[in-house]
């Protein structure tokens, strides 16, 4: 298998519907991080993705995108990194809750 499989080949054994997804890709071009959203997705998982300031025709292809509005890709990292804070704090609140 390629390079490109290398996430894809996981998700086709452990991603079931229901499951959600991250990529998290800078430029929006790396074929691994896509290949594994787009077998996520055919498996009936939720799919998001971070990235950088990407076509928007990138975004369509998957059910959650944010996108940075930037082209750096350091500024890029760092507002990711924000991102995936939130995101878990929002899912430790919740569990907690239950």
């Amino acid at each position: 298998f390629s390079f490109s499989e290398i996430f894809a080949r996981q998700l086709r054994a452990l991603a079931h519907a229901g499951d959600v997804v991250i990529g998290i890709t800078t430029s929006g071009k790396s074929p691994n991080v896509l290949e594994a959203l787009h077998t996520a997705h055919k498996r009936g998982a939720i799919t998001a993705m971070l990235t950088g300031e990407v076509d928007n025709a990138l975004c369509v292809q998957v059910d959650i995108c944010i996108a940075v509005p930037s082209r750096q890709t350091p500024r890029i990292q760092e507002a990711h990194e924000v991102i995936l804070h939130a995101i878990c704090e929002l899912v430790e609140e919740r569990m907690c809750a239950m």
